[in-house]
């Protein structure tokens, strides 16, 4: 079946969650002409309500100062508690092992002091090859600050020869054969550069049976699939929010604890007065007693206007659904790939995993010799997509804003500029 124009156009029509659209903000083009926008995996697009729940924490700060904490329309002392239980939603846990708090990579280093407690017999970590540059120098970092040497403790998952996913069975054997040598795993969620989608808790019960620790960076699964964190039995994970959570440049991040590490005070952590018991916390003289919550690893006061950005977002994920937004993400993307496989002359190749389970939005499509010039035209033609190299235009079709008609123009654009 050959698609057109016309067909997107309608099945957009046929859409009843095409109208989800219309609350964001689709950037212009010079002449007005909408971008084509499939970047929501690096920035999601800012929803229209966003001004409105910003505005009301600056006329609270500026009719009410201090008070705000307080009086405010939404308290500000308790303002990242009214974040929990959705975000808890979207990623599959219980309210109380989630928090929303600091950045991303805050998070990862906070929580590897509490996970990654190296000894002589079990120091190693498992983590991608191709991880986000920024995990590894977490990684790094933490293994050279308890004295190790990257070069022994790190244990690196690579693609078969010829291939560029992982297979999960070279995942499970990895950990099997490291064995009593390994204390964390910590792997993305979902691969930044592929698109890959990963198995939590087949990874989780592995990591487990060796007696190592198992957690995650979600950074490209919040918000794009229907996590379940809780049932995986992961220890740890953390996750920006500015992705598809829409939540702006640089918003504070979430981070989850799994509820059976709650009340463990023998784990070493950084402390901070957020992460202390409420009922003493202004007490101010009382030695540091963490909330017994994924709260407790809190350090400072939340930004408040960063966290109404987050609400405003997360209003309209409530309303929909994740389960819903995950049947149109599949929708679109299957689209999407039927549509680039009209593409005849084999010049470029998908290579994000085609079954359901393995992956999310996001295409990561792969051009021969890393020809930049080809990720050049398209964004002068009106695409805002990625690349990431050496070889890969990222594109992901968000459900919230992205249409059917989004992913045929995008096609026609790129099989243009081949």
């Amino acid at each position: 079946m050959t698609h057109t124009l016309a067909q997107a156009q309608e099945l957009d029509r046929q859409d009843p969650l095409s109208a989800l659209r219309e609350k964001f903000w689709i950037p212009l083009q010079k002449d007005g002409t909408p971008y084509v926008y499939l970047c929501g995996n690096s920035l999601g697009l800012q929803p229209k309500i966003t001004a409105q729940y910003l505005q009301q924490e600056l006329e609270d700060w500026k009719n009410l100062g201090v008070e705000g904490h307080f009086h405010a329309k939404n308290p500000w002392m308790p303002y990242h508690e009214f974040l929990t239980a959705y975000m808890a939603k979207i990623v599959g846990a219980k309210p109380s092992e989630v928090v929303v708090m600091n950045t991303l990579s805050v998070n990862i280093h906070l929580l590897m002091v509490s996970f990654y407690r190296p000894s002589k017999e079990r120091f190693k970590i498992i983590m991608e090859a191709d991880a986000f540059p920024s995990d590894r120098y977490a990684i790094e970092s933490q293994i050279k600050f308890h004295g190790y040497d990257p070069k022994d403790a790190l244990v690196e998952l690579k693609a078969r020869p010829g291939e560029v996913t992982l297979r999960e069975e070279d995942i499970h054997t990895t950990i099997r054969q490291t064995g009593d040598a390994l204390a964390l795993v910590l792997l993305g969620g979902v691969n930044y550069y592929t698109g890959q989608a990963f198995d939590l808790k087949a990874i989780t019960q592995e990591a487990h049976q060796v007696g190592s620790i198992a957690g995650f960076d979600l950074a490209h699964m919040a918000g794009n699939i229907d996590v379940a964190l809780h049932d995986s039995g992961a220890d740890f994970a953390a996750w920006c929010t500015y992705k598809y959570l829409n939540s702006g440049p640089g918003s504070v991040a979430g981070a989850f604890v799994h509820e059976r590490h709650h009340q463990n005070h023998d784990l070493p952590r950084f402390a901070g007065w957020w992460g202390h018991d409420k009922a003493t916390r202004f007490n101010m003289r009382h030695d540091f007693k963490a909330i017994e919550s994924a709260e407790g690893w809190q350090l400072s006061n939340p930004p408040i206007l960063s966290l109404a950005a987050i609400r405003a977002s997360l209003s309209i994920f409530a309303e929909v659904g994740m389960e819903t937004l995950r049947d149109r993400a599949w929708r679109l993307t299957q689209y999407l790939r039927e549509l680039l496989a009209q593409i005849p002359d084999g010049r470029i190749h998908v290579i994000t995993p085609s079954e359901r389970h393995r992956c999310g939005a996001q295409l990561s499509i792969q051009i021969p010799n890393g020809n930049k010039k080809i990720f050049e035209q398209i964004t002068a033609d009106g695409v805002i997509a990625d690349w990431r190299e050496p070889d890969v235009i990222r594109v992901a079709p968000a459900p919230l804003y992205n249409s059917y008609e989004d992913c045929y123009r995008f096609y026609e654009i790129l099989r243009n500029a081949l």
